[in-house]
């Protein structure tokens, strides 16, 4: 199973390293993959996102919002295939970063518009950049849920999820996008206004029933 990763800024190159590192194969589609600002990927499998979306199995968008749409138009046919949307739909407003969707829809449900004989999953949103390839060194897992209409494709999802080092849980059908996009949000706000620095996760714990 192929995974091209559409993008390879902070969340795309570490993305691509946590997978790589666990036996996965990774493409990434960048726009000139002969660019110096790559030399940290492996070159042969830096290719144009067109040709990376056409060789793989699952899609995996780590472009910023306002890239995404034009992204997922560039890809060519995408029917069949899953896509992974890491995306969170963020725009500057009064009070610095913010949601530009919510309520009645999400990210998620935009880019299954863009892509609608795709099978997309929101997930990988609700965390940094920094933490994605460095999960598994949490003392608890990290939590990362995954919401997705189709649900023979989840567990292979599910899988690349939990093989990166968090646990990953069925968060339901692909309009759940509209609470862990908000959810996301929580996260950036706690790192970057609230003190909590972008080295902390979100976990699931459960108490003892007596």
């Amino acid at each position: 199973m192929r995974i091209a990763i559409i993008g390879a800024g902070n969340v795309g190159s570490a993305l691509g390293r946590g997978w790589l590192r666990a036996g996965e194969d990774v493409v990434f589609g960048v726009p000139h993959p002969a660019d110096p600002k790559y030399n940290s990927l492996p070159k042969e499998r830096l290719h144009l996102p067109l040709e990376a979306a056409r060789s793989a199995d699952i899609v995996v968008l780590a472009t910023p919002w306002p890239a995404t749409e034009a992204a997922v138009k560039s890809l060519g046919d995408l029917s069949g295939k899953t896509i992974i949307d890491c995306t969170n739909p963020l725009g500057m407003g009064a009070d610095g970063l913010e949601l530009v969707l919510g309520h009645n829809t999400s990210g998620g449900e935009q880019v299954a518009a863009w892509a609608p004989a795709a099978a997309v999953f929101k997930t990988l949103n609700q965390i940094g950049a920094d933490n994605m390839d460095t999960a598994a060194l949490f003392p608890v897992r990290p939590v990362m849920f995954v919401a997705g209409d189709d649900e023979s494709k989840k567990p292979p999802v599910l899988r690349l999820v939990a093989s990166l080092g968090f646990e990953a849980v069925d968060a339901g059908p692909l309009r759940i996008s509209r609470l862990l996009e908000p959810y996301g949000m929580l996260w950036i706000d706690q790192a970057l206004k609230r003190g909590h620095g972008q080295s902390f996760a979100f976990t699931i714990t459960e108490r003892s029933p007596h």
